[in-house]
């Protein structure tokens, strides 16, 4: 599959080379059981200390704040339902929006169901939920506030410091979670200027391999264990640890670029993806302007997603209709965002990585046009 064209990022990345050298080394000469207490455990072990530092230094944390998972989605349930039931007796309400990622809305509507309140704050038409709207949430009975840096559809950032400084102003026992897994690798994430008590990311989204995730939990809190087993790493997630995965999320960490050159180029990639669509006449834009430029959400009226979505890939050119994990329904961001719902069923996300082109593009352009001129003809 060399000469496709991958578009579809948001939904997983194809591994880098530093990550893939990284896993194989800890396949082939260092698979011990890190728990072991001889030499084949201990340099197993090794490889989980690096990692750990590597991903504290890319977000600003302690090496002991970071506990590893199976993914985003055992991340942010961990991080949820964890911090609430350990709260449980300080307060009943649980603050977040409508638009969050599954892995966070699922354990929230689980926790809702035992006769926690839920408030799900709505975003206005750009996809951003207000400042105001999180203050007037946030009261001294909030126990969680979990909002997500980055839409994994629209590509909208939320104002996750307006949380922090929520919590702090109504006296509230909350702790704050923030979904990090579409922001992690694309933007500058310091835990202590976002005032997180929790923050998840996920390996596949970084160019990593699937099945392994990161939560970072701020030394001193309290999270009631959703797991439970051996002991490893605190207690906070027992099992043993998937060694080649960590070793290969501290070589996808590594080999992040700069940052802030990264996302000039891709603001460059991405307004150039802007333009080029809009001259087929074709397409209707669904993410805001000041959304993060890793991902664009269009609309080609008048033809279903899926219908292009198959076209596309006859092409060798793949896209998605929205979040992967929606398996073909309506997206709900976009419904939360009032959109029709013909708007919703054309709707196309777009979402980039470095290795992305210019020629990219073009090619996708020149496949949309064929596409929409074909279906009318059918």
């Amino acid at each position: 599959m060399s000469d496709i064209i991958y578009l579809d990022n948001s939904a997983t990345t194809k591994p880098c080379e530093k990550a893939i050298q990284y896993m194989n080394k800890a396949l082939c000469e260092n698979w011990g059981n890190p728990s072991s207490l001889h030499t084949v455990g201990i340099n197993a072990e090794d490889i989980i200390v690096s990692a750990k530092e590597t991903c504290a230094k890319a977000i600003g944390a302690r090496s002991d704040e970071i506990f590893f998972t199976s993914g985003g989605t055992e991340a942010n349930n961990l991080a949820v339902t964890g911090a609430v039931l350990a709260r449980a007796k300080r307060g009943n309400r649980i603050v977040t929006t409508e638009i969050e990622h599954p892995s966070v809305l699922e354990p929230i509507k689980a926790l809702e169901k035992k006769g926690f309140e839920v408030i799900y704050l709505k975003p206005d038409e750009n996809g951003r939920i207000t400042e105001k709207a999180i203050e007037e949430a946030v009261n001294k009975n909030t126990i969680l506030v979990s909002i997500m840096l980055v839409n994994n559809e629209i590509g909208t950032v939320q104002p996750v410091k307006a949380a922090a400084k929520a919590i702090k102003a109504a006296g509230a026992p909350a702790l704050l979670h923030c979904d990090s897994v579409q922001a992690f690798g694309k933007l500058s994430i310091k835990v202590a200027d976002l005032g997180v008590d929790l923050l998840t990311f996920s390996g596949h989204k970084i160019h990593a391999p699937k099945g392994i995730g990161v939560l970072y939990k701020k030394k001193g809190v309290n999270l009631s264990p959703v797991i439970f087993g051996g002991g490893q790493q605190e207690g906070v997630r027992p099992g043993t640890e998937p060694v080649p995965q960590i070793a290969a999320l501290e070589g996808a960490v590594l080999s992040l670029p700069n940052l802030k050159d990264a996302y000039i180029n891709m603001q460059e990639l991405c307004n150039y993806a802007k333009d080029k669509l809009a001259s087929t006449g074709l397409v209707m834009l669904n993410s805001p302007e000041d959304a993060i430029p890793y991902i664009l959400n269009i609309s080609v009226p008048g033809f279903r997603s899926e219908t292009l979505l198959h076209f596309l890939d006859a092409k060798g050119i793949f896209v998605s209709s929205g979040s992967a994990c929606s398996k073909g329904k309506l997206s709900y961001t976009l419904s939360a965002l009032k959109l029709s719902s013909k708007r919703i069923d054309s709707a196309l996300r777009i979402s980039f990585s470095r290795y992305n082109t210019k020629e990219d593009i073009d090619k996708l352009c020149i496949a949309l046009t064929d596409a929409t001129k074909k279906l009318k003809r059918a």
